[in-house]
């Protein structure tokens, strides 16, 4: 894989159609877009999969940071969502993933590859091209709550790919999902 092929770019309204025919495309990410821990459970149940299609929309719209698409030549492949973790309400709600002390975090929630572009080395470089967008806005602090082990909510990411992209665990208390870490060097002039 050639890390050239790909460029990155955090979803503005200017992008909200790049995102829009990246989630018709994608049945399982449109299922979700992306709402699972912006929104409290119930909220989540109550507006069904149109309803989050169209939440996530409106938040693109309103300008709200949302997440960072990865593109191969003009069409989206890849998705990544991280915005400040305050704005991420079923986060914020959970009795298993602790919410430890700092300023200026926002948090890694969710990939999402299309089929042709898994297995080609991106997710790494998509990771770091969130981190970068996070850092260039002002965060602190990457955070991210990989899932410790089988199948389910690998969509967060793994241990091992966050390892690698220079986080580090975080102490939780017993019964608690995992949190890694890593600190970001914003750009002078960014917002504090």
């Amino acid at each position: 894989m050639d890390a050239t092929e790909y460029r990155f770019e955090p979803v503005t309204a200017q992008r909200g159609a790049d995102l829009d025919a990246f989630s018709r495309g994608h049945g399982k990410f449109r299922y979700c877009s992306c709402m699972r821990w912006r929104l409290t459970s119930a909220q989540y149940q109550k507006i069904g999969r149109d309803g989050r299609a169209a939440a996530l929309r409106e938040l693109v719209d309103s300008g709200e940071p949302t997440g960072v698409l990865a593109y191969q030549g003009e069409h989206a492949v890849g998705w990544c969502s991280i915005a400040p973790r305050d704005s991420y309400a079923a986060v914020l709600a959970s009795r298993v993933i602790p919410r430890l002390p700092g300023a200026g975090v926002w948090s890694v929630v969710c990939f999402f590859l299309a089929p042709q572009a898994r297995r080609r080395g991106l997710l790494p470089l998509l990771l770091e091209a969130a981190c970068t967008h996070a850092a260039q806005s002002g965060a602190r602090i990457a955070e991210a709550y990989p899932w410790p082990g089988g199948a389910s909510y690998r969509y967060m990411g793994t241990r091992d790919l966050y390892l690698a992209a220079g986080f580090h665990d975080m102490p939780v208390p017993d019964g608690c999902r995992p949190v890694m870490r890593r600190t970001l060097h914003p750009r002078p002039g960014s917002p504090a």
